[in-house]
């Protein structure tokens, strides 16, 4: 590791630099204040994002966006239904002299230089194409003609239209739990915003719009040093940790703290809780809010900040209950925080 990135200034620096990154992303995509904040803490964390909402509320301007403040090489690939891994890999064509050649796809192409890999419509793509992404997110590495291409700073973009569902797979749990966060985008409701999104033009050329995020304010190949210097400086108190195993039971047996809600049977609700490797990706979203607002240590407000986007999506519920998610994931994941005891 670096050591230019293990010192209290250099931190502070790159906590300057997220600050600038976040002010940037607020000024071309309004209203989207929290995804936005979602989207910085998992670059630190360095964890993949799903983003989930309605047609045309910003999500692929977000990351759009994103990709453009992080600099390194991007590539996108829209999801169809025709979609198959090997479109991901390599790509065949004929050239002049009517010889088949055959090209790196968009996984390949760019090598080690991959920083943003943007998978639109996700959810429109084969249960095929979703198993070569989950060894792709974990490993960061995939297989192709008989060698391993690795890419150390790529970062999975996606975004799921949660309207359409014709010719779509929904992504089973292992995929799920391969993205760190799953945030929901919405549109704003503040009636000014409203107004300037309609009526002021800059935001009607989404090209131009994307132009003016400054390029490259958070370096994308010196991210994993930073992203692992601020998980050893953020320590997390015996009490602190005690509070989050807590917390972790409760996703599990949300009924033994007391959990309850309205015409649900909370003892029969939960499928199984969050995974330990759900729990440590709570712990590093956690540190990085920790950073973000100046501390070296953990505190509850922290883990508060991320809980719901970083466990919702790994608790799994009853069969019964998995077709009203959307309802009742936000009310239990309310409902385990306001029941567990802070210290």
């Amino acid at each position: 590791m670096s050591s230019m990135n293990t010192t209290p200034s250099a931190l502070a620096d790159w906590r300057e630099r997220a600050t600038a990154f976040e002010q940037s992303l607020n000024a071309v995509v309004l209203g989207q204040t929290h995804p936005i904040r979602s989207l910085l803490i998992s670059l630190f964390a360095r964890g993949h994002v799903l983003l989930e909402g309605d047609v045309g509320v910003g999500k692929t301007t977000l990351l759009r966006a994103a990709a453009r403040a992080l600099g390194g090489a991007y590539q996108r690939v829209e999801g169809t239904v025709d979609l198959m891994p090997s479109d991901l890999i390599y790509h065949t064509w004929i050239d002049d002299a009517g010889q088949m050649r055959i090209d790196p796809g968009p996984l390949l192409s760019q090598g080690d230089a991959l920083s943003v890999f943007f998978f639109n419509e996700i959810n429109r793509a084969r249960p095929q194409v979703h198993s070569l992404l989950l060894r792709a997110m974990a490993e960061r590495s995939v297989t192709a003609f008989n060698r391993e291409y690795y890419f150390p700073h790529f970062i999975l973009f996606a975004d799921r239209n949660r309207v359409e569902k014709e010719e779509t797979f929904e992504l089973p749990g292992a995929a799920r739990d391969r993205f760190f966060m799953e945030v929901l985008v919405k549109a704003p409701d503040d009636d000014e915003i409203r107004k300037q999104l309609m009526f002021d033009t800059r935001f009607q050329d989404t090209d131009k719009l994307i132009e003016s995020v400054p390029a490259a304010i958070l370096p994308y190949d010196q991210l994993n040093d930073v992203a692992a210097s601020i998980q050893k400086h953020v320590q997390a108190s015996p009490a602190l940790q005690n509070y989050a195993l807590a917390l972790w039971q409760a996703t599990a047996q949300p009924q033994d703290v007391g959990v309850q809600l309205s015409g649900i049977d909370v003892s029969s609700l939960v499928l199984a809780g969050a995974s330990p490797r759900g729990m440590g990706m709570l712990m590093r979203g956690a540190r990085v809010v920790a950073w973000l607002a100046g501390r070296d240590y953990l505190m509850p407000e922290d883990i508060r900040e991320v809980f719901y986007d970083i466990i919702a999506h790994r608790v799994f519920l009853q069969p019964v209950h998995e077709l009203h998610r959307d309802v009742i994931a936000p009310a239990l994941m309310e409902a385990v925080l306001a029941q567990v005891a802070a210290p």
